[in-house]
C-alpha cells in the first residue's frame, strides 16, 4: 500500500508541472447570421493536431506552444484562422462565428483542368454530387446517383450526358468513369464498372459536361465522372452504415411472382486515420439484392485500403498506394418472358449466371514546391475475370496497366502549363470475344492565361494512338479552347469548344455469342468515332439576405460522325445485331440548374433541381421538321427538384423526377416481323406505356445523438411504371431503413 501511495506521489508530482505549463484554448463556435451554436466543426492546431466543437459548439485543447495557429473548417462555411499568442499555464477564450459561403460557387474541383480549381472558374458545365446526397437517399450504386442527377441518364449501365449516347448493348461507354482521376472502364468491352466504384467513402462526384478527350482521351467523347474519395484528416473518423429494405408489389400486379418479400441490404464500414506523416484508410462494403425480378439477384463484396505518406525529408513530396479488390455473384436481366404476366420474370434461354473479380492496384508519388510546379506519376494495375458456369463461352479474362506522369508548372504569374504523356496496355483471353493485345499512348498539353483578374483562357491539345493486335490506328489530334469572365463579384460568364474522339472497344469488334434468341455478330472493320461539342453559359451567385446559392444556365450544341450503334439485319453470317458506323449526329438544347440555401433559427432548407432540354438529330434521315429522325434512347426534356429541410435533430429530403417520352428506338423491336420473337408483348406495351414518367423519392433522418442517426428512405413513392430500355423495367416502389454512424 505504501509502494503504491509513493507511486501516486511520484507521478503527481511529474505530471502536474506539466499540465500546470500548458496553455488552453477553449470557445464556442456560432453561425454568424443565425447566432446558433454549430457542431462537428473541425478544429485544427499546431502541428496535425485537431479536435471538433460539441453539440453545443463547444471546444477546448491543450498546447505547449507559446503561438499557436488554429483553423475552424466546417462546410458550407469559409474557414478561419487566428494565431494567438500564449503564456505558459494560461487559459484562452476564443469565440468564433463563422460565415457562410456562395453555395456551391467556390467549390473547389480537379477534373476539367486536372489541377484544383474554383466550380466558378471553369470554361465547361460542371455538377458536383456530395456524399450527403447519396446517405440521406440510401444510394449505395453508382448508376443509380448518376442517373438523379440533372441533364445525366443512365440506360442498363451506359451513361448519356445530355443526349450524346444512346443504349448500345452494355459496351463502349462515351462517357468517361474516373476513380481519383484513373479510368475504371472495363479493357474488353470498354463498359464503366459501376459496381466497384467507391460510393461508400465519397468526398465528392464531379461531372464534366462535354468532349473531355483532350485531357483524358479516348471514351471521354461525351465527359468524364470523376468519383474523389476522401482521404484521412488531422482527426481521426470511423464511419458504418447497415441498411435493410424490401419491394412493394409493381403497379400491375399481374406482374407480382414472389410469395415471399424480395429483400436487399447493405453493410459498410470506413476507417480513416493519421498515423504520424502517413494517411490510412480502410473500407469494406456488402450488398445482397434479392431482386423484383426473377433471376436477377446479386451479392457484392468489396474492400479497398488507402496508404498516402508525407515525406519529412523533402517538403512537397507524397507517395503511397491505393488497393481496391471486389466479388461478385449475379445474374443480368435481358430479355422478359412477355409483357403480360412475366415482365419481372426473365426468358430462361438468356438466364447467364455470374462470378465476377475485381482486382487493382494505384501507386502514386508527387512533388510539389510553393505553388510554382507540381509532378505527379500514378498507376493502375487491373486485373478482372468474368466466369459463366454454365455459358462458358463467354468466359473473359483482363489485365490491364494504365500509368500517366502529368508536370503542372506556373510560368509566371498569369500563366500556367498543363502537360503529360500516358499509356494504356490491356490483354485480353476471352471465349467471348477471343484473345487480344491492346495498347493505348497519348501526350497532351494545355496552357491557362489570365491576362487580367477576371478574365482566364484555356487551350489544349492531345496527341493519341491506338494499336490492336499490332494493327495501329492513325495518330489522332484533338483540340479543346475556352473562356470565362467574372463580369461581377457573383457572375461568371463561359464558353468554350472542344473536340472528342472514342476508338472502338474489343467487344464491338470482336463479339460473337448468341444470348437468348438474340445473336450478336463481330465486325472487325469498325471505324473511330469522332466530334465536336461547344457551350456558351453564365453562372450567377446568389446572395440575398438568409438565401445563398447559385444559378448556371447553359446552351450546348455538338456534332459526330461515325457513331457506333449495333444494327439488327442480315448481315453475311445471319439474322442478328452487328455494331457499325452508322449514326452522324447534331446535338443541341439548353439546360439550367439552380441551389438556394437559407438559414432562419434552428431551421435549414435547401432547394435544388436542374431542366435540360436536348435535341438529338440523326442527320442521315434529313432535318426538315418533316424529316426529322430522332437518335435512338434519348429524350427531349428532363426535369428534377429536390428539397431538403433540417430543423432540430430532424431531416427530411423530398425529390421529383419527370423525363419525357423515349424518342426512338431500334426498328427491331416494332418490326412487325421481328418484335414478337425477340420481346413478346413489347410492341402493344411500348405503345400505351411510353407517354415520359413522373416518380418521386422521399426520406426521414433523426440524428439519435451526435454519433449514430436512424433514417428511412422510400424511392419511387409513386410506384411508377417505366424502363429505359426495352424490358428494362425500373424498380418498384421500395422502402429501406439505415442505421448510420460516424465517430
Amino acid at each position: 500500500m505504501r509502494i503504491l501511495f509513493l507511486a501516486i506521489i511520484l507521478f503527481a508530482g511529474n505530471i502536474l508541472p506539466v499540465l500546470h505549463a500548458q496553455s488552453v484554448v477553449r470557445g464556442r463556435v456560432f453561425d454568424r447570421d443565425t447566432g446558433e451554436p454549430l457542431a462537428g466543426v473541425y478544429v485544427v492546431y499546431g502541428n496535425g493536431s485537431g479536435t471538433s466543437t460539441d453539440e453545443n459548439g463547444n471546444y477546448s485543447f491543450r498546447t505547449d506552444s507559446a503561438k499557436v495557429t488554429v483553423a475552424f473548417q466546417y462546410i458550407g462555411y469559409k474557414t478561419v484562422t487566428r494565431q494567438i499568442n500564449l503564456h505558459k499555464g494560461e487559459v484562452h477564450n476564443l469565440d468564433i462565428h463563422l460565415e457562410t459561403e456562395t453555395h456551391s460557387i467556390d467549390q473547389i474541383i480537379v477534373s476539367a483542368e486536372r489541377v484544383e480549381h474554383k466550380i466558378s472558374e471553369m470554361v465547361v458545365s460542371v455538377s458536383v454530387i456530395k456524399a450527403d446526397f447519396l446517405s440521406r437517399n440510401h444510394i449505395t450504386d453508382a448508376a443509380e446517383l448518376i442517373t438523379k442527377t440533372s441533364g445525366i441518364e443512365v440506360i442498363d449501365g451506359q451513361a448519356s450526358i445530355r443526349g450524346g449516347s444512346g443504349f448500345s448493348y452494355g459496351v463502349g461507354s462515351r462517357v468517361m468513369a474516373l476513380v481519383d482521376g484513373l479510368p475504371l472502364l472495363s479493357p474488353d468491352a470498354g463498359s464503366i464498372r459501376w459496381q466497384y466504384l467507391p460510393v461508400e467513402n465519397l468526398s465528392q462526384v464531379e461531372i464534366i459536361k462535354g468532349a473531355s478527350s483532350v485531357m483524358y482521351g479516348s471514351s471521354a467523347l461525351n465527359g468524364i465522372i470523376n468519383f474523389r474519395t476522401t482521404d484521412a484528416s488531422n482527426i481521426p473518423v470511423t464511419k458504418f452504415f447497415t441498411e435493410a429494405g424490401l419491394y412493394c408489389k409493381p403497379r400491375n400486379h399481374d406482374w407480382k411472382w414472389w410469395t415471399t418479400p424480395r429483400v436487399f441490404s447493405t453493410v459498410s464500414f470506413t476507417h480513416l486515420r493519421k498515423e504520424g506523416n502517413t494517411d490510412l484508410g480502410f473500407i469494406v462494403n456488402l450488398f445482397t439484392d434479392n431482386s423484383y425480378r426473377k433471376f436477377n439477384d446479386e451479392k457484392l463484396g468489396k474492400i479497398s485500403l488507402k496508404i498516402k505518406h508525407f515525406s519529412k525529408k523533402t517538403e512537397g513530396l507524397n507517395y503511397g498506394i491505393n488497393f481496391t479488390g471486389g466479388l461478385t455473384e449475379k445474374t443480368d436481366f435481358l430479355l422478359w418472358g412477355n409483357a403480360k404476366d412475366s415482365a419481372l420474370i426473365q426468358d430462361t434461354s438468356s438466364v447467364s449466371f455470374l462470378h465476377g473479380r475485381f482486382l487493382a492496384a494505384d501507386p502514386f508519388i508527387s512533388l510539389s514546391r510553393q505553388g510554382r510546379f507540381r509532378h505527379d506519376f500514378r498507376a493502375r494495375i487491373q486485373s478482372s475475370e468474368n466466369r459463366f458456369p454454365v455459358k462458358v463461352k463467354n468466359n473473359a479474362q483482363t489485365f490491364s496497366i494504365y500509368s500517366e506522369y502529368q508536370l503542372w508548372y506556373k510560368l509566371s504569374d498569369f500563366i500556367s502549363l498543363t502537360a503529360g504523356v500516358s499509356e494504356t496496355w490491356n490483354k485480353i483471353n476471352s471465349n467471348f470475344f477471343g484473345n487480344h493485345n491492346g495498347i493505348n499512348l497519348a501526350a497532351f498539353g494545355q496552357t491557362e492565361m489570365k491576362p487580367t483578374e477576371r478574365l482566364k483562357l484555356v487551350a489544349g491539345l492531345r496527341l493519341e494512338e491506338n494499336i490492336l493486335d499490332s494493327d495501329a490506328d492513325k495518330i489522332v489530334p484533338v483540340f479543346r479552347a475556352g473562356v470565362n469572365w467574372q463580369a461581377a463579384d457573383y457572375t461568371f460568364l463561359r464558353a468554350s469548344f472542344g473536340q472528342g474522339y472514342r476508338f472502338p472497344s474489343i467487344a464491338e469488334k470482336h463479339a460473337s455469342t448468341t444470348l437468348g434468341s438474340v445473336t450478336i455478330f463481330p465486325n472487325p472493320t469498325l471505324r473511330a468515332e469522332s466530334g465536336w461539342s461547344s457551350e456558351a453559359g453564365i453562372k450567377q451567385g446568389i446572395m440575398l439576405g438568409k438565401f445563398t446559392g447559385q444559378a448556371d444556365l447553359s446552351i450546348f450544341y455538338s456534332q459526330n460522325k461515325d457513331f457506333i450503334e449495333y444494327q439488327f439485319g442480315l448481315f453475311p453470317l445471319g439474322l442478328g445485331f452487328m455494331a457499325d458506323n452508322i449514326e452522324q449526329s447534331r446535338i443541341y438544347g439548353a439546360e439550367i440548374e439552380f441551389l438556394l440555401n437559407s438559414s432562419g433559427g434552428s431551421i435549414n432548407t435547401t432547394l435544388s433541381g436542374g431542366y435540360t432540354f436536348v435535341m438529338p438529330v440523326d442527320l442521315r434521315k434529313g432535318t426538315s421538321d418533316e424529316e426529322i429522325t430522332y437518335l435512338k434512347y434519348r429524350r427531349k426534356h428532363a426535369l428534377k427538384l429536390n428539397y431538403n429541410t433540417a430543423w432540430k435533430r430532424f431531416e427530411s429530403e423530398i425529390t421529383i423526377y419527370m423525363r419525357s417520352r423515349i424518342l426512338n428506338i431500334d426498328d427491331v423491336f416494332v418490326n412487325p416481323m421481328t418484335r414478337e420473337a425477340i420481346l413478346p408483348g413489347f410492341y402493344d406495351y411500348w405503345t400505351t406505356h411510353n407517354t415520359g414518367y413522373f416518380a418521386a423519392d422521399l426520406s426521414l433522418c433523426y440524428n439519435l445523438n451526435r454519433f449514430l442517426k436512424l433514417s428511412l428512405a422510400l424511392k419511387n413513392a409513386t410506384n411508377t411504371e417505366y424502363m429505359g430500355r426495352p424490358a428494362d423495367i425500373q424498380p418498384p416502389r421500395n422502402i429501406s431503413i439505415r442505421l448510420s454512424g460516424k465517430f
